[in-house]
């Protein structure tokens, strides 16, 4: 590794397939509170509101991307402040949440599935 004393990067988005920007959207608002700053016809761009920095890409088909929806590992996490509620909640959306798991001193975090089937990954932290 080097040193440096140029600024480090930042993650500026995380890139999700679905087959449905839209749709995909409007779930990703109800189950996890995610804004949606913008959507077109190949994608919808969400964040966690207030001008936060980091963005949730949802890429559809026209966006031409080569990955397809259903991916049996998570791209990203999401933090929540409440895991049980943010559980309840992915659970009335039809997420199908795993089990919590982790270490209470590290990161408690549970799995689960948007309706494109791909994996998302909930942390406390």
């Amino acid at each position: 590794m080097s040193s440096s004393t140029a600024p480090g990067a930042r993650v500026g988005t995380a890139f999700l397939p679905v087959r449905d920007p839209a749709a995909a959207a409007a779930w990703f608002v109800d189950a996890v509170g995610l804004h949606v700053r913008e959507l077109t016809a190949w994608s919808a761009v969400l964040d966690a509101g207030a001008g936060a920095g980091t963005t949730l890409t949802l890429m559809g088909p026209a966006s031409g991307i080569s990955a397809g929806p259903g991916l049996g590992w998570a791209t990203h996490n999401l933090v929540v402040a409440d895991l049980g509620a943010a559980r309840e909640r992915i659970a009335q959306a039809g997420g199908e949440p795993g089990d919590v798991d982790g270490d209470a001193a590290v990161c408690r975090f549970f799995t689960a599935h948007d309706p494109d089937g791909n994996v998302l990954l909930i942390c406390d932290r």
